[in-house]
């Protein structure tokens, strides 16, 4: 006996929505998408760095986070096929030899490089630095392109619509379920959420090229530079606990642009192409969250883990409301005797 499938409405087109959806699509549901903004990916996605690596985000993450972190790495290379898999480099200035140790420390899956393998990988890092991490496994993508690729995607599946310009109040049609995935705009439902702030830049110069995400180490402002493509490097990014307006600060910009400016001076004569900032959605271990209350199952505090996250958050969504499971890892097990503590 066959079963028709369920109305899913997700709330939230960025990439926490744009995953979930795809993984009830995958799963044969009918999916609904309603996004406030005219159209996907606008707000904090739109702002993201697109690196994807869990082994480096071991430093200072949970066991959590570096395991759901593979599953993310493996959705956007493998079964997407929008992140190339072209590893990651940490360097850092010789006076801070100590802190690169501190972190090798904290970490693992990658390959210590001298000089000579940093000028290997890196052309335009030889003679900066004579010591690196590079770990080989680690991937990045341009958040943007791939928002756009995954909407895409999504429209080739006969069960699939989306609702643009349309706020989540507004879509009161019966449904099966509802995936709240609105980021720091589902405060109003979860009490215990908080905004970071995180400011970026974009930059432009014909003087440096690199073909992976560079981090540099370093102990008051450090910084990742991502390749973007046609000479355009993402470079960030702040994470300020402040829930202001979006807005990016001189004194962000400084700091950001003295760091890079020490990966390489030649990015001093960069040109500023963008200056960037939203709030991302966290929770006060930093950790995400998956909150069921009756037919509603929030799916939020991404934090700054968003790209890399977000598809085994979805993925586990579709097993609470179609399966029933649990995952006390990031299900609280009484939801508003937490929000009220």
């Amino acid at each position: 006996m066959s079963v028709s499938p369920q109305k899913i409405r997700i709330l939230g087109a960025g990439v926490a929505g744009l995953t979930a959806a795809y993984e009830f699509a995958a799963a044969g549901q009918t999916v609904e998408i309603v996004e406030r903004q005219a159209g996907p990916g606008l707000g904090c996605s739109y702002f993201a760095g697109g690196m994807l690596a869990p082994w480096c985000e071991a430093e200072s993450a949970p066991p959590l986070v570096i395991e759901w972190g593979l599953e993310g790495l493996a959705f956007w290379s493998e079964t997407l096929k929008l992140a190339k898999i072209n590893g990651s480099l940490l360097v850092a200035p010789a006076r801070d030899r100590a802190d690169l140790v501190r972190f090798s420390r904290r970490t693992s899956g990658f390959e210590w490089l001298d000089a000579d393998g940093i000028a290997v990988r890196e052309p335009h890092l030889a003679g900066r630095f004579d010591r690196a991490l590079f770990f080989p496994g680690e991937a990045h993508l341009d958040p943007r392109e791939a928002i756009a690729k995954l909407a895409e995607r999504l429209r080739e599946f006969a069960r699939v619509s989306f609702r643009f310009n349309t706020a989540a109040e507004d879509a009161t049609e019966p449904t099966d379920w509802i995936i709240d995935c609105r980021g720091f705009a589902a405060k109003d439902g979860l009490a215990d959420l908080r905004g970071v702030k995180g400011e970026m830049l974009v930059i432009k110069t014909s003087e440096v090229s690199f073909e992976r995400p560079v981090q540099l180490l370093h102990p008051r402002h450090p910084v990742y530079v991502v390749p973007r493509g046609d000479g355009r490097f993402m470079v960030g990014a702040t994470a300020i606990e402040n829930e202001e307006r979006p807005r990016v600060t001189a004194r962000s910009v400084l700091e950001l642009l003295s760091a890079v400016y020490a990966l390489h001076p030649a990015f001093g004569e960069a040109e500023i192409v963008e200056t960037g900032a939203d709030l991302r959605p966290a929770f006060p271990d930093n950790l995400p969250r998956l909150r069921r209350e009756g037919r509603t199952i929030f799916l939020n505090g991404l934090y700054r883990h968003g790209f890399l996250l977000a598809p085994a958050l979805a993925r586990r969504a579709v097993a609470v409301a179609l399966k029933n499971e649990t995952f006390p890892e990031v299900m609280d097990a009484n939801p508003r005797q937490r929000q009220s503590a």
